[in-house]
């Protein structure tokens, strides 16, 4: 099995807002792009819960929205063995430090994992958080999660509080 390895964090020192995966599939990996895949929902459930629309932006226009509204991205995963890209066939897997977030990200008031592999896990690393940090879990915008679309959403526009500009 091919071991996996994961993206850098993306984010400015300022971010309130980390929205964490667990490891990015084979599209996001060869691109080196967050949520590359086409038919992952991730930027337009996003673009939904701040009220623009991400998806129709370049990659790197994308990003300086997000930087603009101080949403950094990551994963839980550093790197992992698996076959294809779904998070079941995750292997001996080596997490990053997403711990670290709360010490070298002051403002941060709230950390949303994107999937409920990204949550268990995220969850287990982080621990109890501290007063006036939010942990949130998120439907995964993966097309693998058959939910609807407005389904997820919802779930989704909690975001909001923490994205104004």
């Amino acid at each position: 099995m091919v071991v996996k390895v994961g993206l850098p964090p993306v984010a400015r020192s300022d971010a309130r807002l980390f929205i964490l995966g667990s490891l990015p599939g084979e599209a996001s990996l060869a691109a080196k792009r967050y949520y590359a895949h086409p038919t992952n929902q991730f930027w337009r459930l996003l673009g939904t819960a701040i009220g623009e629309e991400l998806q129709p932006l370049p990659y790197e226009q994308r990003l300086v929205r997000l930087a603009e509204r101080r949403v950094g991205l990551w994963d839980v995963i550093a790197s992992a063995a698996r076959e294809g890209s779904l998070d079941q066939a995750i292997r001996n897997a080596e997490h990053n430090r997403v711990e670290h977030l709360l010490r070298d990200f002051p403002h941060l008031r709230a950390i949303a994992f994107n999937g409920s592999t990204a949550a268990r896990i995220g969850r287990a690393l982080i621990g109890k958080p501290p007063p006036g940090l939010q942990l949130l879990d998120l439907p995964s915008s993966s097309a693998a999660n058959t939910r609807a679309f407005v389904e997820k959403a919802e779930a989704w526009a909690l975001l909001a509080q923490f994205l104004q500009p």
